[in-house]
């Protein structure tokens, strides 16, 4: 099931996601434009290494922990920045016009954070740049899930569109993430 929109109303201008959105977009066109090797070392740089913080020797400078802020808008793939920015697109305007633009924002990168220190967490000797918008629209989701759960999303199941209460769509998407974490 491929989202298409939702039904819930938004009275205000999403400033804040157009501008999260556009930074992410920017970033990956950018480095897909520069040199691989470039390319590669501002992932490390920006992207949080795990390793990095936990006294393992990677070879990386101590950065003041800006790759917790910074790893939220750099992306691997262009599925991986399609996916991530189309569910922004359909949830995050409505969850900003609820919130308001400046406490969206905080929410946004609030939660990205945490999601990011999990991450450090559960796996800390991760030499690996963790990298993505995943863990903050996870939690616009989750936002979404308890704030709209009767509106409706426009779901494309091929070849079919069918109107699903975002409490399905959404708990059905977070069951789903469950599942495959527990076969890893």
């Amino acid at each position: 099931m491929i989202p298409i929109r939702d039904t819930a109303p938004c009275n205000s201008t999403p400033y804040i996601t157009w501008f999260i959105m556009a930074i992410c977009i920017g970033v990956f066109i950018g480095m897909k434009l520069m040199p691989d090797q470039l390319a590669i070392s501002l992932l490390n740089k920006y992207g949080m290494v795990p390793a990095r913080y936990s006294g393992v020797s990677v070879n990386l400078p101590f950065d003041g922990y800006l790759s917790f802020i910074t790893n939220l808008f750099l992306h691997a793939t262009w599925i991986h920045l399609v996916v991530n920015m189309w569910f922004m697109w359909i949830f995050a305007d409505n969850i900003e016009d609820r919130m308001g633009h400046f406490p969206f924002l905080l929410f946004y990168l609030i939660c990205g954070v945490f999601a990011t220190l999990l991450q450090w967490y559960f796996d800390p000797t991760l030499d690996i740049p963790v990298i993505g918008a995943s863990g903050a629209i996870a939690a616009v989701l989750a936002a979404y899930f308890f704030l709209y759960p009767l509106e409706r999303v426009v779901v494309f199941f091929p070849p079919l569109l069918f109107h699903v209460p975002a409490i399905a769509f959404l708990g059905c998407g977070f069951y789903y993430n469950y599942i495959m974490l527990q076969r890893q």
